[in-house]
């Protein structure tokens, strides 16, 4: 059988090493894709070598690009605040200030052309849009729309090659849910970083967005986060 290869988009967190550890177990030789884009901190790219390491990927590419300098994100701009103790998380219509614009769009690009490079017509995202802080680059939608264009805009699909797939394995998974399949399938969440703003030792907010959505989904799969928090 021919080795199958899938380029898988790994940024640190929880639902990326979840993706990582989804695409191993289905017999994909996983390629890992890791952006330092400008974002505030490193935290979550070295936790991204940890996870690609501890789950076997067979090559961990780190690919340096410059959002920041557009601005207009918590997470590139350090003149704006990351909003803590939100309770409108995921709220229709309500698009929060940690969006970075087209970051998704960017980052499938890069993987479509590592996937093109590389031989491999499968690429993973962990988008989730169950629970989640409202991105549009989160929706199955997008992703529709990104795989038909991956279908026409690359030689390899053109040729006849093959047939791109974007995989969006968690994107109907409550986080609970999200929590329970890595864990059956050996994620170490120690590992993984997912908080927007942490402190100079690294420990997470527990208040922003992503860490609310985080602790409520260990809370619901009835598991403790091995990961340390600031407050506790």
């Amino acid at each position: 059988m021919p080795d199958k290869k899938a380029v898988v988009l790994l940024s640190g967190g929880l639902d990326s090493a979840t993706t990582l550890a989804i695409a191993c177990s289905e017999g994909f030789s996983c390629y890992a894709l890791t952006f330092s884009y400008g974002q505030r901190h490193r935290r979550e790219i070295d936790a991204a070598k940890k996870v690609a390491d501890s789950l076997g990927a067979i090559e961990h590419r780190i690919v340096t690009i410059d959002l920041a300098s557009f601005g207009r994100s918590a997470l590139t701009d350090s003149t704006l605040n990351v909003p803590k103790d939100n309770i409108h998380i995921g709220e229709p219509g309500k698009i929060p200030v940690t969006y970075v614009p087209a970051r998704n769009t960017i980052f499938l690009s890069y993987a479509l052309a590592w996937a093109e490079v590389l031989g491999a017509f499968d690429i993973f995202i962990g988008v989730n849009s169950t629970d989640y802080s409202g991105y549009p680059d989160c929706r199955a939608e997008f992703i529709a729309a990104f795989e038909r264009t991956a279908n026409l805009a690359t030689a390899a699909a053109v040729e006849g090659k093959g047939r791109y797939r974007i995989h969006t394995p968690i994107i109907e998974m409550t986080k609970a849910q999200i929590i329970r399949s890595g864990t059956q399938l050996g994620v170490d969440y120690s590992l993984t970083h997912s908080c927007y703003d942490p402190d100079e030792r690294g420990r997470s907010c527990g208040r922003c967005d992503s860490c609310r959505l985080r602790l409520k989904g260990f809370a619901e799969a009835g598991l403790k986060d091995p990961i340390e928090y600031k407050n506790e």
